[in-house]
């Protein structure tokens, strides 16, 4: 999948945040968040600013593109 991202590192940078935590603070499943640190499910414009917001950082700090 061309995006990838560092949502594991920042989840351990934030005192391990779980992925339960992130996903309850941001409105999606764990499942969700799973599916997206593991590069299967590219998230939503909306989910990846609310998963940079919540990091305190911007989206292409987490997020990366490249290209096939």
């Amino acid at each position: 999948m061309p995006i990838e991202n560092d949502i594991r590192r920042f989840r351990f940078e934030h005192k391990e945040m779980t992925q339960a935590d992130l996903a309850q603070r941001i409105g999606v499943t764990r499942q969700t968040i799973i599916a997206i640190e593991q590069n299967r499910y590219a998230p939503s414009l909306e989910a990846a600013f609310r998963i940079a917001d919540v990091f305190g950082v911007s989206v292409d700090q987490v997020f990366r593109w490249t290209r096939d």
